[in-house]
């Protein structure tokens, strides 16, 4: 542990988005050292050290990004902001920031913070994330990025990245844990009502929003309503293109080009989360939830759920599901 607090930067600009600068602050200025001092000494800072207007049009005070940099600064991170605006906004800010990267025993972004490091070259050739409506235009913008667009948070060496605003909030508690130990980590979740930790790479948001995303014509929306009804039954390739009315051939090729995955995927995804609703709002057990969701067997159900959310049914509904279960 270092002598002092530890100084964890946050930077911000015309545009930033509030939450995305306020909910790391809060986690950092909450943690505390054994003897009760405070862990972190946390400085919100601009290129220029001017007040900044976030998106809500709250107004925030600022130092300038050189002078908060200083010999042995713990962490930097970049927040993020709303991306309809031009690059040009943060042009400058980037150029100020490129001439710090190297200072900081950690770098990070919150939700599209990820553009700026990655227009920086930060995340070249490393594993990141950004909110999930934007990961899509990260990977195509900089293709040399390993996106991960289901991830709440990214570590990668000295380079984190979380998704949209609260999940930095997660980033921050996961830096404080690492930092000062799970103790010190969790009495700041419970100062803040939080959890802890969410689940390893749970979704950004629900199997069927992503669904309807996805399939913007809406081409296979019966489909789907009918695989919802149906998770139980032959669910292969020949029997779905069969309810679509197409050859398996034509129905895997285009099912593909509208939604971006194969029917084979789809279809589990629509089984996880059928089992995470009947998890979150029944007290049947986890064999039964696998039979009606279609899994068939509860190991199946198991290996899927530690693929797709990094945590066991079990440890699913003791985090998600009703008081009392």
């Amino acid at each position: 542990m270092t002598d002092g607090p530890r100084t964890v930067i946050v930077t911000a600009y015309d545009g930033a988005k509030l939450m995305d600068v306020a909910g790391p602050m809060q986690a950092f200025s909450e943690a505390r050292r054994p003897d009760g001092s405070p862990a972190y000494q946390v400085v919100l800072a601009s290129e220029d050290g001017r007040t900044v207007t976030t998106d809500t049009g709250v107004r925030l005070e600022t130092v300038r990004l050189d002078d908060a940099v200083r010999p042995g600064v713990d962490t930097l991170l970049v927040s993020g902001g709303d991306l309809t605006h031009p690059l040009t906004v943060t042009e400058s800010l980037r150029s100020c920031l490129a001439e710090h990267l190297d200072r900081p025993r950690r770098l990070g972004s919150i939700c599209t913070g990820a553009f700026i490091l990655a227009e920086l070259g930060v995340l070249d050739g490393r594993p990141a994330t950004t909110h999930w409506a934007y990961c899509r235009q990260l990977q195509s913008e900089h293709p040399a990025v390993e996106v991960d667009p289901d991830a709440i948070f990214v570590t990668a060496g000295r380079v984190w990245t979380s998704a949209g605003v609260s999940a930095g909030i997660d980033m921050a508690l996961a830096m404080i844990e690492e930092d000062l130990g799970h103790e010190a980590a969790l009495s700041v979740a419970r100062t803040m009502v939080l959890f802890l930790k969410r689940p390893g790479g749970q979704s950004q948001f629900s199997v069927e929003l992503r669904q309807q995303m996805r399939d913007v014509h809406g081409r296979f929306d019966e489909l789907h309503d009918w695989i919802r009804a149906n998770l139980g039954a032959d669910l292969s390739v020949p029997a779905l293109a069969g309810v679509a009315r197409m050859s398996p051939r034509n129905f895997a090729r285009v099912y593909l080009r509208e939604t971006g995955e194969s029917p084979a995927r789809a279809v589990e995804k629509l089984r996880l989360a059928a089992a995470r609703r009947r998890l979150e709002h029944t007290d049947d057990p986890v064999r039964v939830v696998a039979r009606h969701t279609g899994f068939g067997d509860d190991e199946r159900m198991r290996r899927a759920f530690v693929k797709a959310l990094g945590v066991s049914p079990q440890d699913y509904r003791s985090r998600f599901g009703r008081p009392g279960d």
